[in-house]
């Protein structure tokens, strides 16, 4: 995440930024696009993603911008395109800038989030209306589903919430990256990335097995039985320890399923 040097900006103050340098010339190299960021007009090289033609054009994040993978979800964003009338979603990092696009981002969005102790929490439809009565509200309308930019079938694991089935509700949610964006459009105002992590950690405490290798591994540690090994690797040079990693074995997905 970038910070200014020259002073702390508010998330305000950052979609306020100017252009930091002229754009290029026809001919000079990549097409030259428009679009317009919270309502200002910049142009911007063809090919960039959102959040580096929001950095071409002088944008300085602070808020809005984290793992610039895909995963972290904090550079949502909403945007249109000339001719669909269609409000359309994707991440700052991930979606490619077109011409004529009209954006702007979402970093958070409120939501009441539920206070609970996971230990003491029975993995029932119970706890998820406890802490989340506006489940209940859901209208099945499926907006939630069209606005995800994972292409999560939320209202279905939504569904699977109001039935009780938190197995279902935590393998579908897994890949939430709390964004957001399904409850910016929901119309019963439910918190859906909530009731799912909500879900996720019950299943996770609860419901899932016990994984037997995971306890053996711990055991091994409290016996010291890698302490040798640890040092050795601590006294290794930054080169080595690349080297160490690029010529590590890595098991196959059939063998890790096996077990």
């Amino acid at each position: 995440m970038s910070v200014s040097a020259e002073r702390e900006l508010t998330l305000q103050d950052a979609l306020r930024q100017k252009p930091a340098e002229p754009p290029a010339k026809a001919g000079d190299g990549p097409r030259i696009l428009t679009i317009h960021i919270m309502g200002s007009r910049y142009e911007v090289p063809e090919g960039l993603t959102i959040m580096k033609a929001m950095e071409h054009a002088g944008y300085v994040f602070i808020r809005g911008c984290g793992c610039r993978s895909g995963f972290c979800g904090a550079c949502a964003t909403v945007y249109r395109t000339p001719g669909d009338y269609r409000l359309k979603v994707g991440l700052a990092c991930q979606t490619v800038a077109e011409d004529g696009m009209m954006l702007t981002q979402i970093p958070f969005y409120p939501a009441n989030k539920a206070a609970y102790d996971v230990e003491r929490s029975r993995p029932t439809l119970g706890t998820l209306l406890t802490n989340y009565p506006e489940l209940s509200r859901c209208l099945g309308c499926n907006t939630c589903t069209k606005v995800c930019p994972q292409d999560l079938q939320v209202m279905e694991y939504m569904a699977a919430a109001m039935r009780g089935d938190l197995t279902r509700v935590a393998e579908m949610s897994f890949d939430c990256l709390m964004c957001g964006l399904c409850a910016s459009r929901c119309p019963a105002e439910t918190v859906q990335y909530h009731v799912a992590i909500l879900a996720r950690r019950l299943y996770g405490r609860h419901i899932a097995p016990a994984a037997a290798h995971l306890a053996d591994r711990m055991a091994e540690i409290e016996q010291h039985k890698f302490d040798a090994e640890l040092d050795r690797l601590t006294g290794l040079s930054r080169e080595e320890i690349k080297k160490l990693y690029d010529a590590r074995d890595i098991e196959a997905e059939d063998e890790q399923e096996d077990e």
